[in-house]
């Protein structure tokens, strides 16, 4: 089975290279490109990417554009900064393709120089806990890295288009029944500043995202 693996991209030139190299066989990368002013675009087709354009800005748009653009009865998503080893995605797709589980997410565990602040963890940790009382799925963590079957995920119609997109996926997917699993995935120094908890106005704007989110009531309490 091939399996396409959707991942957002947003001037990512210094990650593409080793994130790309490690893509396992079956695993079909999509880049989109969510209006970088770098050279990730050209690099990713020169690697043998597909490379989807997104211009509308906002990590939901690049990962739904991506989501319209695969093919595969699975997709997975993950972030292109070189944080998560592409090599480890067997790990979260396998559940999904043995009818064993219907979305996996990655469980980050820090490895030597891997840069996640501590009121980000704090963060994860305070929504992981509120997830679990609303959906019932021992989750620990908003993993990045995650998978579930391409056209169920159509199906749950997401709306949000920023930062609130994966938290929408699994509260979603909690309502609709789904059997939610945990994996644990390595959590890597990443290239780069991160665009959500490496600025005080990517923090504020993530918080302001998800907090939306959990408040909206329709389709998903």
């Amino acid at each position: 089975m091939e399996i396409d693996v959707v991942l957002p991209c947003l001037n990512e030139e210094a990650a593409l290279p080793w994130v790309l190299g490690r893509m396992p066989d079956g695993f079909r990368p999509i880049v989109v490109d969510n209006g970088s002013t770098d050279g990730s675009a050209k690099i990713a087709t020169e690697l043998g990417a597909t490379v989807v354009h997104e211009p509308r800005r906002g990590f939901g748009a690049a990962c739904h554009a991506g989501l319209v653009a695969a093919a595969s009865d699975v997709v997975c998503f993950m972030d292109a900064d070189a944080s998560l080893d592409p090599e480890q995605l067997p790990r979260v797709s396998g559940p999904v393709v043995a009818g064993e589980a219907d979305l996996v997410l990655g469980r980050r565990v820090l490895r030597p120089g891997s840069s996640w602040p501590v009121h980000a963890r704090l963060g994860n940790a305070v929504l992981a806990r509120r997830l679990r009382r609303r959906t019932g799925a021992m989750l620990h963590d908003l993993g990045p890295m995650r998978a579930c079957g391409r056209l169920a995920l159509l199906r749950l119609g997401l709306v949000d288009r920023r930062f609130g997109y994966p938290l929408e996926m699994v509260l979603r997917a909690g309502a609709a029944g789904w059997r939610i699993h945990e994996t644990e995935v390595d959590y890597l120094p990443r290239k780069g500043r991160s665009k959500v908890t490496g600025t005080v106005r990517g923090t504020l704007r993530a918080i302001g995202d998800m907090r939306r989110v959990m408040a909206r009531r329709d389709g998903v309490a």
